[in-house]
């Protein structure tokens, strides 16, 4: 069986989005710092308090990320090219979601939880540029 798990690209902030995506969802967070690594001698001491991996797994939701380690040259660009897509059963079960992730949200480009002829809709970039999609059942 196949499944789709979202690997998110941070600058610096990836401890800080992950703690924020562990208090929304729960689960279980493993943080790991390029300096604890072995890894560490093959990075300048500047990026060695970077995370070099984050797991976030809370059920079916399973998110991995990373801080940018690559050369100033080939900057990170937070943008529209990756979503987290999320699915549930009722329309309060994913209400409860969407309010705490959209804490601080971007209000541009902003849907609230609404109800479509295929159920349940909404959508937002979160804090940190991250793009969510909501989808479930209708509110009936």
């Amino acid at each position: 069986m196949l499944r789709s798990t979202p690997f998110l690209l941070f600058d610096g902030n990836c401890a800080e989005a992950m703690t924020f995506y562990h208090r929304c969802l729960g689960g279980e967070l493993t943080l790991t710092k390029l300096g604890d690594t072995p890894m560490k001698a093959q990075f300048p001491p500047e990026k060695h308090d970077r995370l070099i991996n984050a797991h976030l797994t809370s059920g079916a939701v399973d998110i991995s990320a990373t801080d940018w380690m690559a050369s100033p040259a080939l900057a990170p660009k937070q943008g529209n090219t990756f979503a987290i897509f999320v699915t549930g059963e009722t329309y309060d079960e994913l209400k409860v979601v969407f309010d705490k992730l959209a804490e601080g949200a971007s209000e541009d480009w902003f849907q609230e939880l609404h109800d479509m002829p295929f159920g349940t809709y909404g959508q937002f970039f979160d804090r940190y540029g991250v793009q969510w999609i909501f989808r479930g059942a209708s509110r009936e």
